[in-house]
């Protein structure tokens, strides 16, 4: 829907829709605030997504999370999908928890320190751990 509302899609061009339009097409109002808050960054050159390109893990999300709106998650999915980094652990996605708990036949509830120490046990390639996680949730047989 977005796509069909805005073309090109671009920063700028996202900014002329109205709150109105916004909703019609299904963004709530504080995502459609996070979204102007992004659109402005990127259009302000405030945040510079090709230079994110070339640092460390722990810079990128930095720049990503001083935009209102990027928690360290999104983050952490920026690094991982879009910036393809090998090592990353989205901290708190709940389909890793449950795929995690699953395959490690868990009972109880999983800490986020417990889920932490597990993406340890795959250090360097927590992003390949990751992606298989995702893919028994969606697949768990």
């Amino acid at each position: 829907k977005l796509n069909l509302a805005v073309s090109p899609l671009e920063p700028a061009s996202f900014l002329d829709l109205e709150s109105a339009e916004l909703k019609i097409i299904g963004f709530s109002g504080p995502k459609s605030r996070y979204c102007r808050e992004l659109s402005r960054a990127l259009r302000d050159e405030t945040l510079d997504l090709e230079a994110l390109r070339t640092l460390p893990d722990e810079r990128v999300r930095r720049e990503l999370t001083a935009v209102s709106g990027i928690g360290r998650w999104t983050a952490d999915i920026y690094l991982l999908m879009a910036l393809g980094r090998p090592d990353v652990w989205p901290r708190g996605d709940l389909a890793l928890v449950k795929a995690a708990r699953d395959l490690k036949r868990l009972e109880g509830p999983l800490t986020a320190a417990e889920f932490d120490g597990l993406g340890e046990s795959w250090r360097p390639w927590r992003s390949v751990a990751a992606r298989m996680l995702w893919n028994h949730y969606l697949h768990p047989e």
